[in-house]
């Protein structure tokens, strides 16, 4: 038995000289193409940075702009607005995803009798997703208050974000029901015939292999969605960008917005870039033939 051991471990792959040559290629063109691609990347930005450093409207527009001192004045009462925003995002986010869900399986539905359930849901979509969003926001933030119905509320947070539900679970029922229209018949057709109901077959056939395909553009419509929650601020909600106002309506300065800005960005950067990981990792596995 020893024998057999010693033997199977001498007999171990070894890489040839000539795939050994070749891994040592293609590591050094990645090296080459990294160390190219970060020094274009540096020429353009000095370029830039020298291009707009020397316009002649350069030292007026630092002052407004780009102010060390209000930016210091500015990011703490940015960062406390920002926690409506955040707040917006995940209530609004929740409750969208499942009113667009809704949404989609209504117009998929199939047969006469849900004809009215159909036409409603498709007339839904159609208005919201033709209506701008300030319009809606404005319709619904002074609109309703002004009909003075007894229990609804009036506070222009909870208006505003029944604006945005309003606006994005029509965007994404579209984006739910092409993933439930993706699936292929023959799967119904199999689950039907395995003695699965309708209702059935769209909950445990369809609707698990229609979500996991649009992971992808439902994330993009939440980044979307996160970008704007800051619209809220035209009724008055203190969020960041409104608290980038108020600071700005008494400096007279702008830098309060450029950092309202850079915090909406930077909050946006990773959910952009783990909606690109997904994507990247579906088309992985669907290319080699996995589960999509």
């Amino acid at each position: 038995m020893t024998v057999l051991k010693e033997d199977t471990h001498d007999e171990a792959y070894r890489p040839s000289a000539r795939r050994i040559e070749r891994e040592r290629y293609k590591r050094s063109r990645t090296r080459r193409a990294t160390a190219v691609a970060a020094l274009s990347t540096a020429v353009t930005l000095a370029a830039l940075f020298l291009i707009v450093t020397n316009s002649p409207g350069w030292p007026r527009t630092k002052e407004t702009f780009f102010s060390w001192k209000y930016a210091r004045q500015a990011l703490p009462l940015v960062l406390d607005g920002l926690w409506l925003n955040l707040r917006l995002l995940l209530v609004c986010g929740a409750v969208t995803l499942v009113v667009g869900l809704l949404l989609a399986v209504a117009r998929t539905l199939r047969g006469p009798a849900f004809f009215p359930l159909r036409a409603l849901a498709t007339a839904y979509v159609d208005f919201f997703r033709g209506l701008p969003l300030i319009i809606c926001l404005l319709a619904v933030i002074f609109g309703v208050p002004a009909l003075r119905l007894q229990g609804v509320p009036t506070d222009p947070v909870v208006l505003g974000g029944t604006a945005l539900v309003l606006t994005y679970s029509a965007y994404m029922a579209e984006v739910f029901r092409a993933g439930i229209e993706s699936v292929h018949p023959s799967q119904r057709a199999a689950a039907r015939s395995l003695g699965l109901s309708g209702a059935q077959t769209m909950r445990f056939v369809v609707l698990p292999q229609a979500v996991r395909r649009v992971v992808p553009p439902l994330l993009n419509d939440l980044v979307s969605l996160q970008k704007d929650t800051g619209l809220v601020s035209i009724a008055g909600a203190v969020d960041a960008v409104y608290a980038a106002q108020i600071l700005a309506g008494k400096t007279f300065n702008y830098t309060p917005y450029v950092v309202a800005g850079l915090v909406f960005v930077v909050l946006t950067i990773p959910m952009t870039r783990f909606t690109d990981w997904v994507t990247a990792r579906m088309n992985r596995r669907q290319s080699q033939g996995g589960t999509v």
